[in-house]
């Protein structure tokens, strides 16, 4: 009966564990919204950045266009934490890429957490 006991509360110390580390996986998500002169240029210029994104702690990341207008892009990453996303939102590796992949004007960035219940 202690053996069973001991194995339920262990099974139960794991699985706070495993819940308290998908919490903490993506604490927070960059936004960055620009337009750019062309999608195909600016395409190739980001997956060639991915590397330098993922090093400076970029997780999960998507790409998304506008239904109206192609070059209207907006990019999510997902870091573990908000200080990092901050960090590499005004990282020069990243303005002299944008400049480098077309981006038209300032981009619109922001920085959101995850909200759990």
């Amino acid at each position: 009966m202690k053996l069973k006991n001991l194995v339920v509360a262990g099974l139960m110390v794991v699985a706070a564990i495993g819940a308290a580390s998908a919490v903490q996986a993506e604490d927070a998500r960059l936004f960055v919204r620009h337009e750019v002169a062309d999608y195909g240029v600016w395409r190739k210029a980001f997956d060639a950045f991915a590397p330098t994104a993922r090093k400076s702690g970029a997780i999960n990341g998507a790409v998304y266009r506008s239904a109206d207008n192609a070059n209207d892009v907006t990019v999510t990453h997902d870091f573990h934490s908000v200080a990092k996303a901050k960090a590499f939102a005004a990282s020069p590796e990243l303005k002299a890429a944008m400049e480098k992949a077309g981006v038209k004007g300032a981009p619109q960035i922001w920085i959101a957490t995850r909200s759990v219940k």
